[in-house]
């Protein structure tokens, strides 16, 4: 059913309950009304004929037939058309429209009253008589039919349920008309809405302010809802990406070291009499290409995450703290390599704790492996500074390593997948991670020859925030495949070429 019509309706039902109402009330008003203008001339009356009154008690009291004849006359012409009863000592006189005198009258009541007498209604008033002479006491009663005041009430009451039953069909029919103009923008907002398909056209909601709150703020509401569905559309093709790059990732590069344990396997199985040497060496080559398979997945699902993870996980972090618990932990697995750190407190990005964490681990990893000559345990220095740039104040995360460094020529393909030097024990994505991570968290990452000497220096810049605008802690909005593609331009990744 629509709208317009369920309103017709509703305003068909309504109004003529609201005029009966009103009709009532004004019924109520309208007796109000004629009761107060028939007492106001039954006291008139009363004080016309009061004088009277008490005249004809005083010549009753003296026994003068003929003057109390003339005052009983008197008395019945000042009371006009309305009925007049006089009782006193000597009995009882009556005139004019009045109830049978069998009726009882409120005897004490000081304003008029209704009395009803044989189906008829009477307005009555007693007035109390009292004079100075002996005998001079009685009560004076005024009468007046109610008819008058029934018949006007019952002519308006007659015409409040014509109004009534009038006022429904044209109140329905002005209200359909009403709601079908005032809904024509939320018929063009449907039509614009049921147009739309997000199957075959890229086309969304395009609605023009129509200055009603309702219909404006329904379009918005359409349009934050379409927006969300193509941000989680958009979420969910990158997923289904992520996870077919992820399968064909896997599949690739387990390949060889599965095969490689395969046939260690079968010399262990086909051979068990392999001397000592032989069987210690196909072991540790089975432990070696255990270990890569094992990092190559961690790898990958780090990755992964890194694809997926979503605004929520992003907040205010101490980069500080996320270093010095990543240096602890490098120390408690080798307590041999020397780290030197520099971190001042205080300096707060925005960041997902892990990946963050993700970048100093592998920076620290990398320096380890790759960051030591002549067999001799590694130095590592890493540090963190403030500077001001004119993007705003910025983290300047540092790693250096005094192993032989990396030639201009190959600093632009460390970071791509599965890019490793012939003799690395890695798996080929830690930088990988580490530039995604970078990229993600809106910083910048470069290689460049370590200072004062033979070695590498790993440099991550990123933007710090204030604790107090949480209006700008918002994830960066790039295209996020880094699982299939690797470190490239379009993943806002700066690579040094010197």
């Amino acid at each position: 059913m629509r709208l317009s019509t369920r309103v017709a309706l509703a305003v068909g039902m309504l109004v003529p309950l609201v005029v009966l109402a009103a009709g009532a009330l004004l019924l109520q008003m309208v007796a109000h009304d004629l009761h107060a203008q028939q007492d106001d001339y039954l006291r008139e009356r009363a004080q016309a004929a009061l004088p009277d009154a008490k005249a004809l008690l005083r010549a009753a009291a003296k026994d003068r037939p003929t003057v109390e004849e003339a005052r009983q006359r008197q008395l019945f012409t000042s009371a006009l058309d309305v009925g007049i009863r006089l009782t006193g000592p000597g009995g009882t006189v009556s005139g004019g429209p009045q109830p049978d005198a069998s009726v009882a009258l409120p005897a004490k009541e000081r304003v008029p009253v209704t009395v009803r007498a044989e189906g008829a209604r009477w307005r009555v008033l007693s007035v109390p008589v009292t004079g100075s002479a002996p005998g001079v006491r009685g009560t004076l009663w005024l009468f007046s039919p109610d008819t008058a005041a029934r018949t006007q009430l019952g002519f308006v009451r007659r015409r409040m349920v014509a109004t009534a039953l009038l006022s429904a069909p044209v109140a329905g029919v002005l209200a359909w008309a009403a709601t079908a103009h005032a809904a024509r923008p939320l018929r063009r907002l449907q039509q614009r809405a049921g147009g739309l398909d997000p199957r075959t056209s890229t086309a969304r909601l395009d609605h023009t302010p129509s200055r009603i709150t309702e219909v404006d703020d329904l379009a918005r509401a359409l349009q934050t809802a379409l927006a969300r569905y193509d941000e989680q559309s958009g979420r969910t093709t990158e997923a289904l990406a992520t996870a077919r790059s992820f399968a064909a990732a896997a599949s690739h590069e387990l390949r060889n070291p599965l095969m490689s344990m395969g046939t260690n396997l079968d010399i262990l199985i086909g051979h068990l009499r392999l001397p000592e040497t032989e069987r210690a060496e196909v072991l540790e080559d089975l432990r070696r290409e255990h270990g890569r398979v094992l990092a190559l997945l961690v790898m990958l699902r780090a990755l992964t995450e890194g694809d997926l993870v979503e605004a929520d996980a992003f907040g205010p972090l101490d980069l500080v703290d996320v270093v010095d618990a990543a240096v602890a932990d490098l120390r408690r697995r080798h307590p041999d390599a020397e780290v030197l750190v520099n971190a001042p407190d205080g300096l707060r990005v925005q960041g997902w704790e892990q990946g963050l964490r993700s970048v100093v681990d592998n920076l620290l990893t990398n320096a380890l492996v790759h960051g030591s000559t002549d067999a001799r345990p590694a130095q590592v220095s890493i540090s963190v500074l403030r500077v001001h740039e004119t993007n705003g104040p910025t983290a300047v995360l540092t790693v250096d390593d005094r192993g032989p460094g990396i030639p201009p020529a190959a600093r632009a393909s460390v970071f791509e997948r599965f890019c490793r030097r012939p003799d690395s024990p890695g798996s080929g994505l830690g930088l990988t991670l580490v530039a995604q991570q970078t990229a993600l968290h809106g910083g910048r990452i470069t290689v460049q020859d370590r200072p004062g000497g033979p070695g590498a220096r790993f440099e991550v810049r990123l933007p710090l925030v204030d604790t107090q605008d949480t209006a700008a802690l918002t994830l960066p909005l790039l295209h996020r495949d880094w699982l299939n593609a690797g470190a490239r331009e379009p993943q806002s990744f700066h690579k040094a070429d010197s």
